[in-house]
């Protein structure tokens, strides 16, 4: 019998390598398992017991009989927002009980010019809004959708400002 001891040489920069690799994909599996795990959870939360949804509808309608009884001190309110160096202002105008328009005041052609979604954003936004005299439900279009949320906040201080003045 003959013995052939088989020598294996492995390099330092070899294993640490192989060890760093091992190691990011544990971490990467481990990440993956706790992302969706967690969406289960939630999930399961939301669409779970019959009493969790009873609560979560009876929030809702209270929510919505809220926004249908508040009434607005009637007038013209505004919003700054800036655009850039320049400001513009979001004018909203309300009577007792109603949003009536919602128009942007002070918008320069240089500032409309330097950003062109700004008008078609309000306008898309306005319709919403008078429509359904609330801001709850208002959809952006994906393109524009900063934008939009920053037409929709100033919209929201004016409307606070109208349904709580000083």
């Amino acid at each position: 019998m003959s013995s052939n001891p088989k020598i294996i040489v492995l390099k330092t920069r070899e294993i640490i390598y192989t060890l760093l690799l091992l190691f990011l994909a544990i971490l990467l599996i481990v990440c993956l398992v706790l992302m969706f795990s967690g969406k289960l959870k939630t999930q399961s939360n939301q669409s779970g017991s019959p009493a969790v949804q009873a609560q979560t509808q009876a929030s809702s309608e209270a929510a919505k009989s809220q926004s249908e009884s508040a009434a607005f001190t009637a007038g013209v309110y505004t919003t700054p927002v800036t655009l850039g160096d320049s400001a513009v202002d979001v004018e909203v105008t309300v009577d007792q009980n109603h949003i009536n328009s919602i128009r942007l005041v002070n918008l320069s052609e240089a500032t409309e010019a330097a950003f062109p979604l700004v008008s078609p954003s309000l306008e898309h936004i306005t319709s919403q809004i008078l429509e359904k005299q609330t801001l709850e439900g208002i959809t952006c279009p994906q393109e524009n959708r900063y934008t939009s949320q920053l037409l929709l906040s100033a919209i929201s201080k004016a409307l606070d400002r109208a349904r709580n003045p000083l």
